[in-house]
């Protein structure tokens, strides 16, 4: 299974990113709870959601920088 493209992220319109990274925060949860209790099957799968997780971050991060730069400019 391929990591996920950022491309994909970027396409999400805000309220659809917000609750992608909350099922992703989600899924590391449950991730964490299977390894713990030693039901974990796929460990690659704690790799494919972090780095979900840091995509996801990272576009909603450079979408607040571009509203707080274009309010700054507008002052």
């Amino acid at each position: 299974m391929p990591l996920p493209k950022i491309s994909e992220a970027r396409e999400l319109n805000d309220e659809k990113l917000a609750q992608e990274i909350l099922a992703t925060k989600r899924q590391l949860f449950q991730l964490r709870l299977q390894k713990a209790t030693r039901q974990l099957e796929k460990p690659h799968q704690f790799k494919h959601a972090r780095h979900r997780l840091a995509q996801l971050l990272t576009v909603e991060t450079e979408r607040q920088r571009v509203a707080s730069q274009s309010v700054q400019e507008e002052k």
